[in-house]
């Protein structure tokens, strides 16, 4: 009897310790939750497959370009009244809450005038308006891009932030063909059109005196840049951007190195692009040219040509004899510059609410 009265007690008394840390522990675990619940901000959401989405768009372009016949020698140097129109038509993919890829065709022209850009009384550029070149090319590029938003959207695209700055980066392939007019007070044939640079060799590529190669049609750049897009409705976005491409190559104005000896040239047309120093007036706008700037400037020379020829030049132009004989800076490569305005539609982009019965 005795025995099962102990026995009962001490069951009474494991079950009251038991109950009480029980109670003590389930205090505990409610306060930790209570404050981990407290610090809990939700679950950042994941930008899966089902919101990713596709675009196409259009843009209207001003382009234009620094080299050899920019006003000045400096990076920041170009002359924006040569700013000429293009167009773009592109299609994007957005992969990520900050990340799209861009494939786009762009066309566009770019062009270049000694005599209009130069100042024929400023230290660094009467040098260019004696030289006298000028040039158009029209560019024909496919390009691929990665584009990095500032802003991300982990949700759909009916979601996206109002406006984000972004910038892009990617690789180009272009086809170029730079052009000149013929001066209309020439004698040959060709007065007055349009004429193809690069058959013509106007800095030896023909000779085998300089071996100098002639350069591709077909070139290779890379694209990179800063815009701001702004969404305009559900569907519709309107950016605008700033690109510069940079050129692997010297000759998107059919300048680059030095002047060469003109019996060197094969054909009269190669010797008239070659060196247009001595041309009386602008073979863009056939304005006369203002030859007491050039004379107080350089001299007249005569030499004999490789092909027996006797050739009247200025010193410094239109010969290989001279110490300085500079047609361009082959040193620095030509930029193509492209300022947009860029329209895009979202495919699919159309979001209808449910209609309740």
């Amino acid at each position: 009897m005795r025995k099962a009265l102990y026995f009962l007690l001490f069951m009474i008394i494991c079950t009251l310790v038991t109950e009480n840390s029980c109670a003590q522990f389930n205090r505990r675990k409610i306060k930790k939750n209570n404050k981990q619940m407290s610090k809990f901000k939700g679950y950042k959401n994941a930008f899966t497959r089902q919101k990713q989405y596709a675009t196409v768009g259009f843009s209207i372009n001003a382009l234009n370009y620094f080299g050899d016949l920019s006003p000045l020698r400096g990076a920041a140097s170009t002359d924006i009244s040569f700013t000429r129109p293009g167009f773009s038509l592109w299609g994007t993919y957005r992969f990520g809450p900050r990340y799209t890829a861009e494939a786009a065709y762009t066309w566009g022209t770019v062009s270049g005038s000694d005599f209009k850009s130069a100042d024929p009384t400023g230290e660094n550029a009467v040098f260019r308006y004696i030289r006298n070149l000028s040039f158009r090319n029209r560019i024909h590029e496919l390009s691929a891009l990665f584009v990095v938003d500032y802003f991300e959207n982990n949700a759909t695209y009916i979601s996206r932030v109002k406006i984000t700055p972004y910038a892009f980066i990617g690789i180009a392939v272009f086809y170029h063909n730079p052009e000149a007019k013929v001066n209309q007070a020439s004698t040959l044939a060709e007065a007055g059109q349009w004429v193809k640079l690069k058959p013509l060799g106007t800095e030896g590529q023909n000779s085998d005196k300089y071996n100098i190669k002639s350069y591709k049609n077909l070139q290779v750049a890379i694209p990179f840049g800063i815009g701001a897009r702004y969404r305009l409705n559900q569907a519709l976005d309107l950016s605008f951007q700033f690109g510069i491409r940079y050129l692997f190559f010297d000759y998107i104005d059919d300048v680059s190195s030095s002047f060469v000896d003109l019996g060197e040239l094969d054909s009269d047309l190669a010797r008239e692009f070659s060196d247009r120093s001595r041309e009386l007036t602008s073979a863009i706008s056939n304005i006369p040219r203002d030859f007491n700037v050039i004379d107080a400037f350089t001299g007249n020379q005569t030499y004999i040509g490789a092909d027996g020829n006797t050739y009247d030049v200025f010193a410094g132009y239109g010969s290989d004899t001279h110490p300085d004989n500079v047609r361009g800076n082959e040193n620095d490569n030509d930029l193509l510059l492209f300022t947009q305005i860029r329209i895009a539609y979202i495919l699919g982009g159309s979001f209808r609410r449910a209609k309740y019965r």
